[in-house]
C-alpha cells in the first residue's frame, strides 16, 4: 500500500512539474527561438529629448536608420532581439514606458536603468556633456 501511494505521488508531482514548466514558459514567452545575432543600440534625438533603443540586423541597417534621421549614436553592442524584448518588459516593471517606436523620453532614471540592464548607453551621455559645456562657459 505504502508503494502504491509513493508511486502516485510521484505521478502527480511529474505531471505539476510539467504544467508548472508549461505556465512558466507561456507567461514570461521564455520559449526558445532560433533568434540570430545582430546589433542592440541606443539613439538620442535632441530634437524630441528621447532615447530610442532598437535592434539592427547588421550595421548597414543601422547606418541608414542614423542617414535618414537626425538621431545620435550613443553605444552599439552584439545582441539577439530577445534581449530587446526582455529589455522593454523590464522596463514596463519598473514602470517606464515608451511612447512609440522603441522611444523613451530622456531622464537620469532610465539612464540609470539601461546602464544597469547592461544596455550599450555609452560611457558619456551626449545630453550630460552638453549640459556640463553650457554650465561652464556662463
Amino acid at each position: 500500500m505504502r508503494f502504491l501511494k509513493t508511486n502516485k505521488n510521484k505521478m502527480v508531482s511529474k505531471k505539476l512539474n510539467k504544467e508548472y514548466r508549461k505556465f512558466i514558459s507561456s507567461s514570461l514567452n521564455l520559449v526558445p527561438q532560433k533568434s540570430k545575432f545582430g546589433i542592440l543600440y541606443s539613439l538620442y534625438s535632441d530634437r524630441f529629448n528621447s532615447i530610442e533603443v532598437g535592434f539592427a540586423e547588421n550595421d548597414r541597417i543601422l547606418k541608414n536608420k542614423l542617414l535618414r534621421s537626425d538621431l545620435i549614436l550613443l553605444d552599439k553592442k552584439k545582441g539577439k532581439k530577445q534581449d530587446l524584448s526582455l529589455l522593454i518588459k523590464t522596463l514596463n516593471e519598473l514602470e517606464i514606458s515608451f511612447s512609440s517606436k522603441l522611444n523613451y523620453r530622456y531622464s537620469n532614471t532610465l539612464i540609470r536603468h539601461l546602464f544597469t540592464l547592461g544596455w550599450p548607453v555609452g560611457r558619456s551621455l551626449y545630453k550630460q556633456r552638453t549640459i556640463k559645456k553650457e554650465l561652464s562657459f556662463v
